[in-house]
């Protein structure tokens, strides 16, 4: 017969509602871990009913002989304090370990397990105790700035937007907040108008948007985090998806680790986004979710583990879905051989408004919204549509796909998006996207010169069928996703002022990139 008890753990500032389920009185057990913000539906349930529900939602791992320890984070649920995002996780976390030490139910076996915040719970908490046996770490990375830039164009539609909804939610439960408002200039403004009060670690992240600045080794910086894994000993489990908003960063940890914890490691990718499941997908692949897959797969591993179990993946290897194919397991090294396409004939030049920013459909592997079809090409005249030439085989594209653009604008600095899609017969099906700034290739920019841009794709697998195209789109913006470039020089969050760019490609010096291995070669 299932137990379980609660206690208001306190910590400085709060008291932390925690929940100890146990596979039955007396004994000890092997402990599982985990620590959530998104439980303010039970601030209003009684402590017994509540319990009665995460008897009910942990019975696999309370019928496998596991302890579940369940935290609400501090200022959610039924915990008091303050929300603050990141902050004071590392403090409450290792409070709660010491305190199941002291717990009789406490056999020396901890493990570690979390989905997207609630994995980031778990990093901040490093280095790592002897008595971490093992740990599951879904859907994020441990840099910080993935989840507030990318090439430093801030990630409205990831950190913004989530932040707000995250921050002080009981003491401040209404924001002055649309997601327009991170059009607002100059944006170092936004914590004071938004939140009527100004917010020390969202204000900092504002003023740093270089991956390489000192700020992101701080604690606002997410420095507590800043290549965790890379030290821990014991066996992981690495999961994220190919359409999830980490999914670059995901990569990277995984290869930023040692040869020997990925040895005793894993690393799965399904078919979909941020949530796991089909999400905002239109397509579903059969079998494409882990659940569908594997199961339980986070039980099965600690399971593993413990040594009750075989291993439910390839140890050292990248378990993956290749859409429009199936599950794969291989150490996804890539293509074969690389494809290029030029992007066609000449020049085109587009009018950039930064107070009119393009719109997209789905935030692919960089925000949230997943896949989704796009809009028909052409559909705005700040948007340069091209194709690649049909492909003569059944193409596996695996890794990453890379563009250079040859460019040029009338600003003193401006910046190009891509968009890459897969044409279907029922849509063109987003996959990749990437945003830079001329000023991170040339620092002291004149207007009206060439310059040659970089962009690189976050790791993708899919398969283009015979006679199948590519889809590139070239503009300068991609509402709700990343803020509009001002297409002036400096520090983007003290601007006060934006001004319309002439912002010109040439098509005819550009080059597409994709790994390809063709099926007849295979």
């Amino acid at each position: 017969m299932h137990t379980c008890y609660y206690k208001y753990l306190p910590v400085e500032g709060a008291e932390i509602f925690t929940f100890v389920g146990l596979p039955e009185k007396g004994g000890k057990f092997p402990t599982a871990i985990f620590r959530s913000p998104y439980e303010d539906f039970a601030e209003e349930m009684d402590e017994a009913e509540l319990c009665e529900k995460y008897l009910a939602d942990y019975k696999e791992w309370l019928d496998a002989g596991y302890a579940v320890v369940f935290q609400h984070c501090r200022g959610r649920g039924k915990s008091t304090g303050d929300c603050v995002p990141y902050i004071y996780e590392r403090e409450d976390g290792l409070a709660l370990r010491a305190w199941i030490r002291g717990e009789s139910f406490y056999s020396g076996q901890l493990f570690l397990v979390g989905t997207s915040y609630t994995s980031s719970v778990h990093y901040v908490t490093a280095p790592y105790e002897d008595d971490i046996c093992g740990g599951v770490f879904n859907v994020q990375d441990t840099e910080r700035y993935n989840c507030n830039y990318r090439n430093g164009i801030y990630k409205m539609g990831l950190h913004g937007k989530w932040y707000v909804s995250m921050y002080k939610k009981k003491s401040i439960p209404k924001k002055n907040f649309v997601i327009e408002s991170y059009n607002m200039l100059p944006l170092s403004d936004f914590s004071k108008t938004v939140f009527g009060e100004r917010v020390a670690d969202f204000d900092e992240i504002l003023k740093h948007p270089k991956r390489d600045d000192p700020f992101w080794q701080t604690r606002f910086g997410g420095g507590e985090a800043h290549n965790a894994l890379c030290t821990a000993k014991f066996p992981m489990l690495i999961v994220t998806g190919l359409y999830d908003l980490y999914t670059g960063g995901i990569f990277d940890m995984w290869h930023s680790l040692g040869e020997e914890s990925r040895k005793r490691g894993a690393f799965v990718v399904h078919a979909y986004d941020h949530g796991g499941g089909q999400g905002h997908s239109p397509i579903h692949f059969d079998g494409g979710t882990v659940e569908e897959h594997f199961g339980n797969l986070s039980l099965r591993w600690c399971e593993y583990v413990r040594g009750k179990a075989e291993a439910p993946v390839k140890l050292g290897e990248v378990t993956y879905y290749r859409l429009f194919d199936g599950w794969h397991t291989d150490s996804f090294a890539g293509g074969k051989e690389e494809l290029a396409f030029t992007l066609g004939d000449g020049e085109r030049t587009y009018i950039y408004n930064p107070y009119a920013p393009a719109k997209f459909e789905g935030g692919l592997s960089t925000n949230f919204g997943g896949a989704r079809y796009q809009n028909p090409p052409d559909t705005r005249y700040d948007i340069i549509t091209v194709y690649t030439d049909k492909f003569n085989t059944d193409t596996d594209i695996d890794g990453k796909m890379t563009a250079k653009l040859r460019v040029k604008s009338s600003a003193l600095d401006t910046c190009f998006y891509m968009r890459v899609s897969l044409e279907t017969a029922d849509g063109d099906y987003g996959l990749r996207d990437d945003i830079n700034q001329i000023s991170n290739f040339a620092p002291d920019y004149k207007p009206g010169e060439w310059v040659d841009m970089d962009f690189t794709f976050d790791e993708h697998s899919f398969v283009v069928k015979k006679g199948g195209r590519l889809r590139i789109d070239i503009t300068s913006s991609a509402f709700p996703y990343y803020v509009p470039h001002t297409n002036q020089r400096g520090l983007f969050s003290e601007q006060r002022t934006a001004v319309i760019a002439e912002n010109t490609v040439d098509l005819s010096a550009s080059v597409f990139r994709v790994p390809s291995t063709p099926r007849e070669e295979k």
